[in-house]
């Protein structure tokens, strides 16, 4: 499956659910957001029927993203369906990692193949501070079950600033080499500016190779993270959302007014 500028597009970022147990403040207001109407939410059903078109178009990288997906009831159902899929060869989720520790063992059994932790510092006062609710000993309990699990390789996602070199950013870096993990920084972002970065230790952000489309909760296939782009596969079918979506899919990121990472799963 290719694009107009003839990128190859074989990876789809499924949102599951805009609802976060966390509150990080490059995410989300203190006060909360207005959430989906339980009604717009994709079934489950429509999530595996949506992935198994995109799946015979040639995708071939699943992502589960949210929100946080842990929160969702039914999650290890849903990912134990999408793992029955053949073609396949990447099935990652993306998490805050503090309901890992009770659900790591439980997604691998289910099919999941690996997982992506956010991690932005080791101080326990400052990880509360940017998460507003957080406790860090849950997320090192998380990767600590993930890795037992099987669930390899463990990437850490780790927010920065500026650079790699801030004082945080370097002490997650180090927790990371002693204990087998793979970071990437992410320098914070901001969707309506248009402000973004190409990932260090990833992809994301180089337009000139991107290769994704991301669905989120209520249906949209949203081809670019910085656009307002979206084609909903209840309105349009499974087919024409992504035949749009591929057919429109900008040449880069500029700016997005429609969403927001919590619930696009950035």
């Amino acid at each position: 499956m290719y694009d107009r500028f003839n990128r190859k597009i074989n990876y789809l970022r499924i949102s599951v659910t805009d609802r976060c147990n966390l509150r990080c403040v490059y995410c989300m207001p203190a006060e909360g957001v207005e959430l989906m109407h339980h009604n717009d939410i994709l079934r489950f059903e429509e999530i595996v029927e949506t992935v198994k078109y995109a799946v015979n178009q040639g995708i071939d990288k699943i992502r589960i993203t949210g929100g946080e997906p842990l929160v969702k009831r039914g999650i290890v159902d849903l990912v134990s369906m999408i793992a029955k899929i053949d073609g396949i060869n990447d099935f990652g989720m993306t998490t805050n990692g503090i309901f890992l520790n009770k659900y790591a063992q439980q997604l691998a059994d289910a099919g999941l193949h690996r997982v992506n932790i956010s991690l932005d510092t080791l101080n326990p006062e400052k990880y509360r501070k940017i998460t507003r609710v957080g406790d860090i000993t849950q997320v090192f309990k998380g990767i600590k079950a993930a890795k037992k699990a099987g669930l390899m390789p463990v990437k850490i996602n780790c927010v920065v600033k500026k650079s790699s070199t801030e004082p945080d950013a370097v002490e997650v870096a180090k927790f990371c080499k002693e204990n087998d993990l793979q970071i990437r920084y992410i320098q914070e972002m901001n969707l309506e500016t248009g402000n973004f970065s190409v990932v260090q230790g990833g992809t994301g952000g180089n337009c000139s190779i991107c290769n994704r489309l991301r669905l989120t909760a209520n249906g949209d296939i949203v081809p670019c993270l910085f656009s307002d782009l979206r084609f909903n596969v209840r309105e349009f079918g499974i087919q024409e959302a992504f035949e749009q979506a591929l057919g429109k899919k900008p040449k880069s990121g500029h700016v997005a007014k429609k969403s927001q990472f919590y619930n696009i799963g950035g």
